[in-house]
C-alpha cells in the first residue's frame, strides 16, 4: 500500500477529510467533536490510527509486521502504527474502520457499514 492509497481508503470512510497536522497529514471526522481517525508521515510510509488497547494487541499479535505500538505514552492508550508498506488494502481499510468507530460521534455510527 501506498501512502496515496492509505489516503483514499481514509477519505473514502463517512465524513472524512483531511488536514494538517504539524508535520503529518491527518484525517478527521467532519462533525462537531469528531476526531482524529488517523495521522499520516508520508515520509516515512507510516500511518497511526487510534483504536483501544485490547484492539491495538489484536492487530499487532495478528500481524506484527503490520502493526507497532506508537512508542509513546499515546501508545499505551492504543495510538497504532501501520507500516503502509508491508499492509494490503483490505487489511488498512480494517484498521480504519476500527479507529473511524472511535472518532465520529454516535450520531453517525450508523454511517459505517
Amino acid at each position: 500500500m501506498t501512502v496515496d492509497d492509505f489516503r483514499t481508503l481514509a477519505l473514502s470512510l463517512p465524513m472524512a477529510i483531511e488536514k494538517p497536522h504539524f508535520d503529518h497529514a491527518s484525517f478527521r471526522v467532519d462533525a462537531p467533536r469528531g476526531k482524529t481517525i488517523a495521522t499520516m508521515l508520508e515520509s516515512e510510509a507510516t500511518a497511526n490510527i487510534f483504536l483501544s488497547v485490547e484492539e491495538q494487541e489484536m492487530l499487532i499479535a495478528a500481524e506484527p509486521s503490520i502493526f507497532s505500538k506508537v512508542p509513546n505514552k499515546w501508545g499505551d492508550k492504543g495510538a497504532t502504527t501501520i507500516a503502509l508498506n508491508k499492509a494490503d488494502e483490505t487489511t488498512a481499510l480494517s484498521a480504519l474502520k476500527m479507529s473511524w468507530r472511535h472518532a465520529a460521534p454516535a450520531k453517525l455510527q450508523d454511517l459505517l457499514e
